[in-house]
């Protein structure tokens, strides 16, 4: 097990056995969150140098870490808040433990594209690059 998600307010934690999961309401995620306002595929976990991060899928009602709504990439570190769509759980796990975590931590977010290198449509993921 590489950490767990425990719900805030009770409720059974939620183990974390693979390094990359996607969650959701549909059947085929790796975490099935079977409420209303989660998204069929509405957010992704994955390990990254020892750390927890998470990326939301464009989900409808959002992901949220610390209460701060996540447009990118994030790293999750113990005992932080993720909310998917309204549900609150505190993310418990070890870097050193239980990830193999050596060094600094990776960087909070994903680094920053240069804005004036693709157009607005690109940016907005509503065209493909040319190559």
């Amino acid at each position: 097990m590489y950490g767990q998600l425990v719900p805030v307010g009770g409720g059974d934690p939620i183990p974390l056995l693979q390094k990359k999961l996607t969650v959701g309401r549909r059947e085929s995620c790796d975490i099935v969150l079977r409420f209303a306002n989660v998204s069929g595929k509405h957010c992704e976990l994955a390990v990254d140098d020892g750390y927890w991060f998470v990326k939301d899928l464009g989900s409808r009602n959002g992901t949220k870490v610390n209460g701060l709504r996540i447009t990118k990439r994030k790293r999750l570190d113990p005992g932080d808040t993720i909310t998917i769509a309204k549900h609150k759980y505190e993310v418990k796990y070890s870097p050193i433990d239980d990830l193999d975590a050596v060094g600094t931590p990776p960087p909070e977010h994903e680094p920053v594209r240069d804005m004036l290198s693709e157009g607005l449509l690109e940016r907005a993921g509503l065209k493909k690059r040319r190559m």
